[in-house]
């Protein structure tokens, strides 16, 4: 029920301005979001490296239904991956957008309008050097957001997806998207979502999770483990050892401010470990989400405010 009302705040305006004008709030933000300007993620995104993990950079916002707006998303991606190879990080780091930040819900062409400003992130990541990743929304999305994959695969063919475990179709689109070349960042989900789509439960969640890693590892594809369940990253090593898997076939994935220890644990120990950064004005809803995910977050959240109020 909690996690219910937070994800419900998520998307009210109302919500939005007042948390934005509580005291502690930006402090707090800075654990789970970069910063505001490119510098601050490409700081970020340097510490990261520096430490032997790697980095997935996105550029925040989403929902938008005005053109311009979803245009400005493109070419600030576009920015940033020229600021990725002219520092050299772009061996390090690709780039992960959501498709309605681009255009994906604008109410005349909304998916042409989506593939386009995603065609051009896609060419100025094959000019860096690097790739891209294309998040998961709510399950309304997920069809338009693969239909758009596969056309993009077809000039992009190392384009990554997400896809989200709690979702009852998800195993299919596994073994979909399990092929040769293709990259699948495999999360269980942070949206609210019906019974009649998701499973609810938390054990029904951990079982598709690993229904889901098990056709991933034993694919043709490169499996994203994006968890921080300490039972699902133990379980998708001994998945990617029985299937004779190397450490560069598969990676880790954990999101900025979560679990630091355990990142650096997986890259010392020579697994490929990426973080999930994410920078930019439009923080409110990424933030909402991961408070909603873990009642930890919540709970450090409260005790900021409570301190810092």
């Amino acid at each position: 029920m909690l996690r219910s009302a937070i994800l419900a705040a998520s998307r009210s305006p109302q919500m939005r301005t007042l948390v934005e004008k509580l005291p502690p709030t930006r402090a707090i933000v800075e654990r789970f979001v970069a910063g505001e300007p490119l510098d601050a993620a490409l700081a970020a995104c340097d510490e990261l490296t520096a430490t032997g993990r790697r980095a997935t950079l996105d550029h925040l916002g989403e929902d938008t239904r005005d053109a311009a707006q979803a245009a400005a998303t493109a070419a600030a991606y576009e920015k940033l991956l020229e600021a990725l190879k002219e520092t050299g990080l772009a061996q390090h780091a690709e780039v992960s957008v959501k498709l309605s930040a681009v255009g994906q819900f604008l109410p005349q062409d909304g998916e042409q309008v989506a593939l386009e400003n995603a065609r051009r992130i896609c060419t100025a990541a094959a000019d860096a050097g690097t790739t891209v990743t294309l998040d998961m929304e709510d399950h309304t999305t997920t069809d338009s957001t693969l239909g758009i994959a596969r056309q993009l695969r077809a000039d992009f063919p190392w384009l990554g997806v997400v896809l989200q475990a709690y979702l009852r179709r998800t195993e299919a689109d596994c073994r979909d998207f399990s092929g040769p070349g293709s990259r699948v960042r495999l999360c269980k989900g942070a949206y609210q979502e019906p019974a009649s789509v998701a499973f609810q439960k938390k054990d029904e969640v951990d079982r598709a999770y690993v229904r889901c890693l098990k056709v991933l590892m034993a694919g043709e594809g490169y499996p994203m483990v994006a968890s921080h369940d300490p039972r699902m990253v133990k379980i998708a090593g001994e998945l990617a050892e029985r299937n004779g898997r190397k450490a560069d076939s598969f990676e880790y994935q954990m999101l900025y401010g979560i679990r630091p220890e355990e990142q650096l644990r997986l890259a010392r120990s020579g697994a490929t470990m990426r973080v999930y950064l994410p920078y930019g004005q439009e923080w409110y809803g990424y933030f909402m989400r991961r408070l909603a995910e873990r009642p930890a977050n919540l709970a450090f959240f409260l005790r900021a405010m409570a301190t810092r109020g």
